[in-house]
């Protein structure tokens, strides 16, 4: 039997509060819907497989820009107004997006000026998406001029559910280069550094291989120079792309709440693994945050990667529930090699998402492409139709989100805080760091594996938030560290916070100038130590440390492995935990402990692994006061939920291919089967436990 899928205005939930989409009675369900790469013929049973799937939700519009708008001014709109009657015909919601990642041909024909270019002046051609400069005037009177007329017009439309703004922001035009850049660049420099070019000249350090500028238009972005061009001066141009993207969302929002009052606006973020846009900046700027998420398909265990990236969502949302706006189905087709999905991976991938904040679960795409860049990507509907195990399966988790709608409302219980900076990664990963192995988001993933392994689930947090409430706060990587960052890690470790902060940390400030009297600058006196020299290590060298006199779960003799850095420490106050047993810093100090007020801030000298971090992190868990769950099989993934009204609930996620159990009592949502005692979660299965 057909499932009819609900689109009327909703209750606020169990929480007390409206969902992030107000006029969805449920969890969303369905994903990205090309209809104009199909005849109209074809609508109607989209529309009755939807049905049958439990689609409630689907984002129309996203790349048609060139159809609504044919030629410049005229406007063609009857198809839409057909494919917004029958979804809505049908009970089907829409997320109404603008087109504006994708100017017509005719617009790069008409306005040559906009078209983007490389960092070596290369004018890039169309043929693709986002093949425009983020700064151009004439692209901001074009992408101004769609979006009103597409609010002007469905504002009041039924089906609205959600404004979609774009697609995914800086995907593929993160930086331009262009004159129109270089001018909107120095407007910017004007606003952070004021009208006063000795300021600039200052933070830019220009002083240096005799750089300095004596009039604004001098300045240019940092194009392909013969050698490193200024660190700052990058850093600056970083942050003034993702503001450029910024301002284009919010041109867009501010038309859409303006003629669509009281309907939400989003537009997709690709959280930790979108290098150039500042998510913390954006965050404030959307009505609700939603994300795009894909696997890395080659990566053993990668829904560990999954976990985090849904983790560093809900942060963002400032722990609010958020949305999944795209993920695949099986395979996508831009990876150098796509692996598929495994029978009930896809359900896994889903619930996972669910489990840690999403209240939605959207594919890309409901009907796979017969042609163009992505005909070999996944959908919802695959070539084979419905006689295929992914409709299969794709049916079968419709069925299932209906029974998770107790989760909403509810609150992700975290244990730790992990520090995650955008600026940061920027700054560290430049030209002419000690060394090319230093990699922002490899020492993320290294933490956040070994946390997810130690089944303590976590928080994000910019560095200059509070940390209140935290036992444990884990700082994989902060090059960048301003003094307010640094000030609120110290007020934090003197409050009884136990902090762990990882090598080549505290460096610089927001200029990418060196923090004065020796590393690790901003940080030295909390951490009771200075770094005399680094130490980076030859490629596949790798040093041994040796447990010191304090405990840290390795047992004496025990070594433990690091590679690619080492440094030179010399402890102001802090305790040797390890030492290097050999390697250029042999005998010194490897990690340390230091005592400050009532808490304990910890140092990792070296890159361990995942597997090498168990000890340390093991005993900085001790001082935290924090004890990971016992007796759960190693694959098994544990997310705890609570909701105001003392609701609790545990989402135990088996990614093996056995049967285990868990000391866990409850009813499971999925199949109403109570679990007493020993709950017992099948292979590749999930289990959703009100207590």
């Amino acid at each position: 039997m057909s499932q009819t899928p609900q689109l009327v205005v909703a209750a606020e939930d169990s929480a007390g509060r409206a969902g992030p989409l107000p006029r969805l009675t449920r969890l969303a369900y369905g994903g990205d819907y090309n209809p104009e790469q199909w005849p109209e013929s074809v609508w109607a049973e989209d529309v009755e497989l939807m049905r049958v799937a439990g689609v409630n939700l689907v984002s129309v519009g996203i790349f048609a820009w060139a159809l609504l708008e044919p030629a410049e001014g005229r406007f063609e709109f009857g198809w839409f107004d057909r494919l917004l009657g029958l979804l809505h015909d049908g009970g089907i919601g829409v997320d109404l997006a603008t087109p504006t990642a994708v100017p017509p041909a005719w617009f790069r024909r008409r306005y040559p000026e906009a078209r983007l270019v490389d960092r070596h002046g290369v004018v890039l051609g169309g043929g693709a998406r986002q093949s425009f400069c983020p700064s151009s005037p004439a692209y901001a009177e074009a992408s101004a001029r769609i979006t009103e007329q597409l609010a002007r017009r469905y504002a009041g439309h039924p089906a609205l559910v959600l404004w979609h703004s774009h697609n995914e922001y800086g995907g593929a035009n993160a930086l331009c280069y262009c004159a129109t850049s270089a001018e909107a660049f120095r407007d910017w420099l004007r606003e952070r550094h004021g009208d006063d070019l000795g300021r600039l000249n200052t933070a830019w350090g220009t002083t240096f291989w005799g750089q300095r500028y004596a009039d604004w238009a001098e300045i240019e972005p940092p194009l392909a120079a013969p050698t490193a061009v200024n660190p700052s001066q990058q850093l600056d141009f970083l942050r003034f792309s993702s503001d450029a993207h910024l301002g284009n969302f919010r041109r867009e929002r501010d038309i859409l709440h303006r003629l669509s009052p009281g309907v939400p606006v989003t537009t997709n973020f690709m959280i930790a693994n979108c290098k150039t846009i500042d998510y913390w900046r954006w965050a404030a700027e959307v009505d609700v945050v939603s994300n795009d998420h894909y696997l890395r398909a080659e990566e053993p265990d990668n829904h560990i990667e999954l976990a985090m990236c849904a983790d560093l969502t809900r942060a963002v949302a400032g722990g609010q529930p958020w949305l999944l706006m795209e993920h695949a189905t099986s395979a996508v087709n831009w990876q150098p090699r796509n692996v598929a999905k495994r029978p009930g991976e896809l359900r896994r991938n889903s619930l996972a998402h669910l489990a840690r904040g999403a209240e939605s679960a959207l594919f890309f795409q409901w009907r796979a492409s017969r042609f163009g860049a992505e005909k070999f990507h996944s959908a919802m509907l695959p070539h084979g139709g419905t006689d295929t195990r992914i409709w299969r399966e794709v049916v079968a988790l419709g069925a299932d989100l209906p029974s998770l709608e107790p989760l909403r409302g509810t609150r992700v219980v975290a244990d730790v805080a992990v520090l995650w900076d955008w600026e940061s990664w920027w700054a560290v990963e430049l030209d002419w760091r000690p060394s090319v192995d230093l990699d922002y988001r490899e020492r993320m993933a290294a933490y956040y594996e070994r946390l997810w392994r130690d089944r303590l689930t976590v928080d994000f947090a910019h560095p200059e938030r509070a940390l209140d409430g935290y036992r444990l706060v884990v700082v994989p990587s902060l090059y960048l560290t301003t003094p307010a960052a640094a000030e609120n890690l110290r007020r934090y470790v003197a409050g009884g916070g136990t902090l762990l902060v990882s090598y080549f940390s505290g460096i610089v400030d927001a200029d990418d100038a060196l923090h004065p009297g020796g590393h690790p600058g901003a940080l030295r006196e909390l951490l009771g130590l200075t770094v005399e020299e680094f130490l980076p290590l030859r490629s596949g060298e790798t040093v041994r440390l040796g447990v010191d006199s304090e405990p840290t779960g390795a047992t004496p003799g025990e070594e433990i492995v690091g590679d690619v850095w080492a440094e030179v420490v010399v402890p102001h106050g802090a305790a040797p935990v390890l030492s290097y047993l050999d390697g250029p810093a042999a005998g010194g100090p490897a990690v340390t402990r230091h005592t400050l007020g009532a808490g304990h801030a910890w140092y990792v000298s070296t890159r361990l692994t995942a597997a090498g971090l168990a000890p340390v992190l093991g005993a900085a868990y001790r001082d935290a006061g924090l004890v990971p769950p016992d007796g759960v099989p190693e694959g098994v993934e544990l997310v705890r939920r609570a909701g105001a009204d003392g609701s609790r609930f545990l989402i135990a996620i088996n990614h093996t291919d056995r049967e285990v159990e868990l000391a866990a009592t409850g009813t499971d949502l999925l199949d109403g089967t109570f679990q007493p005692g020993v709950c017992r979660v099948p292979a590749g299965g999930v289990r959703a436990l009100r207590a």
